[in-house]
């Protein structure tokens, strides 16, 4: 997907791309976990691997010691999928549970998570998540 910064962005937030997540893809702080919630999901949409793999935490149980493997892994889903929208259904402490609305091809592979953030080296990572439904 290519975006201007003026662009709605993708996290469904309702303001551009350059006003919201545009800032942490560039190396801004999160704020708080929801902010990097919707900052990966629209790195996923705009496949931005690198910044996916960032947000990670290392002790969390999504991270893979072999990197390269991982961004292959990474970039293969971005390509093979279209990310439709994303709803915050809540978000308290270090948890944010969300409706991702995803297709591969037609098929649609949308997702509700429960996402839980733990702070490294003073910045919010991605740490876990459990899937309420497919």
């Amino acid at each position: 997907m290519k975006l201007s910064p003026n662009d709605a962005c993708p996290c469904d937030s309702g303001q551009s791309y350059k006003s919201c997540c545009q800032k942490l893809h560039k190396g801004g702080k999160a704020p708080s976990p929801e902010a990097l919630m919707r900052s990966r999901y629209s790195a996923y949409a705009l496949n931005l691997v690198a910044y996916i793999i960032k947000t990670t935490h290392p002790d969390g149980t999504r991270y893979e010691a072999n990197q390269a493997a991982w961004k292959r892994d990474i970039e293969q889903f971005c390509q093979n999928t279209r990310f439709a929208g994303l709803q915050i259904l809540g978000a308290k402490d270090d948890m944010v549970t969300f409706r991702a609305t995803l297709f591969a091809g037609q098929r649609d592979v949308s997702f509700t998570e429960i996402s839980v953030f733990r702070q490294h080296n003073g910045q919010w990572k991605y740490y876990s998540g459990t899937q309420l439904e497919h």
